[in-house]
C-alpha cells in the first residue's frame, strides 16, 4: 500500500497511445496553461447519496429531495498544485466600493466590520442598493460571489428601519433548498443581527418541530427555512404570525426547482398574505424553469442583476480543473492513492448515492484513512455536527452526496473530487463551486470519467467549463485489489457476524445503489447503464464477481430520476425469462431478481 499514483497533464502533442482516443475533438478541452495537477500530487474525495426513501411527513420531504435520487436505485507525491488557502489579487470578485458608502445603520456597519468585510463584491454592489430602495430583484451570480450578504443586509436594514418587534411576528422569510444551506445562512444572519434587537429563527426538516413552533409563537422577525418545513408551519402552527410579511427571499431558486419543490412553493405563496411584499430571487444558474418561476414569485417586473454576462467561462479564475479517464476496476485504487498522498489537504469527494458514501467511508476508515461523511440519510443532528467539524478542520476528507454541493461556504477546500460523475454540466459547476470561493482564492477540481463517458467533455465545453486531461500511471497504482477482494470475499462466503460482515453488506448496498443511480442519469447518451461492465464495477467495490441484487431498472429510473421531464432511454432487457438483462457474448452482468 505504499505505491503512489501519478497524474500528468496530457498535452496535444503527447496523446496516450494505449487507450482508444475519445470521441471528442482535439479542441474539445483546454490543455494550455499551468499544470494544476503535477506528477506527484494527490486528490481528495467526497462520497454522496443513498437510497432515496419515501417520506411520510412534510418535514421529511427536505431530506428526500436533497440527495441525488439514484439509490435503491499513497505515499505522497510532492505538492506542486496551488493550495486553495493562497490568495491572489485580480480575480475580479471584489469591487472598490466600500460598505461605508451604503446608507446603512451604525449597528449593521459595526457588525459588518467585525465580520471582516470592507469592500463589496460585484453582486453585493449591484443588488444591495435596489433592495434597500424596496425594489424587486432577480440576482444571478456564480457560487462564492457573496450573494448571501447581498440579500441579508437589506433584510436586516428593513427590519431595523421600521422598528419591527417580536410581537409583530415574521417580517422576512428566507427560503433555502437544503438544511445545510439554511443553517449556514442562519449563522451569517446571526452575526449580522448581533447589535440589533430583532429576533432570528430557523425551521428545517429533521429538527424538533415542537421547539420550532414554540419559538415562532414568541415572534421570529427574520426566519430562515427549507420549503417543506416552512409549508408545514404555515398550515399547522397556530402561533405563527406571518401576516406582516415584508420581504420574501428565495435563495438557490434553480436548486429548489430541481428538487421538485415547485409545488410546495406554490402552496407557500397561497398561504402567505395577499399583500405586496418585496421579493428577491437569487440563483447561480439561469434556466427557463427559473424564468417561469420568477413570473410566479414577483408582484412587479424585477430588476435583473448579474455578474456573469460575457464571461468566457462560468467557473472562477482561481479554479484549476481537470479530468482523468480511469477504467471502472481501477477507480477505487486511484482514489485511494490520491487521498493517501494528500492527507495534508482539505478534500471533498462526491458520490452518486448515500449508500456509496456510507460504504466508502467505512472502507477508508478500515484501511486507516480517516474521513468525514455527509449524506441525506443521516439524522439532521449528525449532518450538522459533521458539517461544522469539517468547516473547522484545517485538513481532512469529506465524502458526500450533492447535499453539500450547493451554496455551502466551507473554508479553504483544496480539492473537489467528483468520483461519480454529475448528472449534467450545471451540477458539475455547483460541485466545483465549493472551492476557490472568494476574492483571490485558488482551488483544484478532478473529475473521474470512464472511457465510455468522455463525450461528457463536449457538454462541459459547451457550458464554458475549461478542463484539462490528467493521466495516471497504472504501474504505480497500489496493489490493494487482491488484498481487499480477498478480505471481502471471505466475509461474504463465511457470513462472519460482526463489523466485517456489515461492511460486506454495505458494499452490496453500494453496488446496487451505484447501478440504480447510474440508470437515473438524464444524459442517457453519455451515461448508459448498459455500457457498464458490471464485473469491473463489482471489482471497484472489492467483489470478486458481481453480487446478485434485486433490480428493477425501469421503475427505479423513473422513481429516482431528479428531473420530472421525460428523457430518452432504451429498454434494459430484463424480463421474467431473462433476469440478467441484455448481455453480450463476453458480458458478466448480474442484473438479477430474487
Amino acid at each position: 500500500m505504499s505505491s503512489a499514483v501519478e497524474f500528468h497533464q496530457v498535452r496535444k502533442e503527447k496523446k496516450r497511445k494505449n487507450r482508444p482516443k475519445p470521441d471528442v475533438g482535439a479542441d474539445a478541452i483546454s490543455v494550455e496553461g499551468p499544470v494544476p495537477v503535477a506528477e506527484e500530487e494527490e486528490v481528495q474525495h467526497e462520497e454522496e447519496n443513498e437510497d432515496k426513501c419515501h417520506r411520510d411527513s412534510d418535514e421529511e420531504k427536505d431530506d428526500a429531495r436533497e440527495a441525488r435520487d439514484g439509490d435503491d436505485a499513497g505515499d505522497g507525491a510532492e505538492e506542486t498544485a496551488p493550495s486553495a488557502k493562497k490568495k491572489k489579487k485580480g480575480f475580479g470578485i471584489l469591487t472598490s466600493e466600500p460598505f461605508s458608502r451604503l446608507p446603512l445603520s451604525d449597528l449593521t456597519m459595526k457588525a459588518i466590520q467585525e465580520m471582516g468585510f470592507e469592500n463589496m463584491t460585484q453582486i453585493q454592489a449591484r443588488a444591495i442598493p435596489p433592495l434597500l430602495a424596496g425594489k424587486e430583484v432577480m440576482g444571478a451570480a456564480r457560487t462564492g460571489s457573496g450573494k448571501t450578504l447581498a440579500f441579508l443586509i437589506p433584510a436586516v436594514e428593513l427590519l431595523h428601519n421600521i422598528h419591527f418587534m417580536p410581537r409583530n411576528g415574521t417580517g422576512v422569510i428566507i427560503i433555502c433548498p437544503t438544511r445545510e444551506l439554511a443553517i449556514q445562512t442562519h449563522a451569517v444572519a446571526k452575526d449580522l443581527l448581533k447589535y440589533h434587537s430583532q429576533t432570528l429563527g430557523l425551521v428545517i426538516g429533521g429538527a424538533g418541530r415542537k421547539g420550532e413552533a414554540e419559538h415562532l409563537a414568541k415572534g421570529v422577525n427574520l426566519l430562515v427555512a427549507t420549503p417543506g418545513r416552512l409549508l408545514d408551519h404555515l398550515k399547522n402552527t397556530k402561533g405563527f404570525i406571518y401576516k406582516n410579511l415584508m420581504f420574501l427571499i428565495i435563495d438557490e431558486a434553480d436548486r429548489i426547482l430541481e428538487a421538485n419543490f415547485e409545488e410546495d412553493m406554490k402552496q407557500i405563496f397561497k398561504c402567505l398574505p395577499k399583500v405586496c411584499w418585496q421579493t428577491a430571487l437569487f440563483t447561480a444558474t439561469q434556466t427557463k424553469q427559473v424564468e417561469e418561476f420568477a413570473c410566479l414569485s414577483f408582484k412587479e417586473k424585477p430588476i435583473y442583476v448579474g455578474v456573469d454576462d460575457g464571461r468566457s467561462k462560468v467557473t472562477v479564475e482561481g479554479l484549476q480543473q481537470g479530468y482523468c479517464v480511469v477504467p471502472s476496476n481501477k477507480r477505487f485504487l486511484v482514489l485511494y492513492a490520491f487521498l493517501k498522498r494528500n492527507l495534508s489537504k482539505k478534500i471533498m469527494v462526491f458520490f452518486s448515492s448515500c449508500n456509496s458514501v456510507k460504504y466508502h467511508s467505512e472502507l477508508l476508515r478500515y484501511i486507516q484513512i480517516d474521513c468525514f461523511d455527509i449524506h441525506g440519510k443521516q439524522k439532521q443532528q449528525k449532518r450538522t455536527a459533521t458539517f461544522f467539524d469539517f468547516c473547522k478542520a484545517q485538513k481532512g476528507i469529506l465524502l458526500c452526496t450533492d447535499v453539500a454541493a450547493r451554496g455551502l461556504d466551507i473554508p479553504a477546500v483544496d480539492w473537489i473530487v467528483q468520483y461519480d460523475p454529475p448528472d449534467e454540466p450545471k451540477e458539475y459547476i455547483h460541485r466545483v463551486g465549493r472551492t476557490a470561493r472568494g476574492e483571490g482564492s485558488e482551488g483544484n477540481a478532478l473529475l473521474f470519467l470512464l472511457p465510455e463517458e468522455v463525450q461528457f467533455l463536449l457538454y462541459l465545453k459547451e457550458a464554458k467549463v475549461p478542463v484539462k486531461e490528467y493521466e495516471f500511471n497504472e504501474k504505480k497504482v497500489p496493489n490493494l485489489q487482491s488484498h481487499l477482494t480477498k478480505f471481502l470475499n471471505v466475509i461474504l462466503q463465511e457470513k462472519i457476524v460482526g463489523e466485517n460482515y456489515f461492511l460486506s453488506q454495505s458494499a452490496k448496498d453500494a453496488y446496487k445503489s451505484y447501478i440504480l443511480a447510474y440508470n437515473s442519469h438524464s444524459m442517457k447518451n453519455v451515461f448508459n447503464v448498459h455500457h457498464l461492465n458490471l464485473k469491473d464495477v463489482a471489482t471497484s467495490l472489492c467483489f470478486v464477481s458481481p453480487p446478485k441484487v434485486n433490480l428493477d431498472l425501469e421503475s427505479s429510473a423513473s422513481k429516482f430520476r431528479k428531473k420530472t421531464h421525460k428523457i430518452d432511454g432504451g429498454h434494459h432487457g430484463i424480463s421474467a425469462s431473462n433476469p440478467y438483462g441484455r448481455q453480450k457474448a463476453d458480458d458478466q452482468r448480474q442484473f438479477a431478481r430474487y
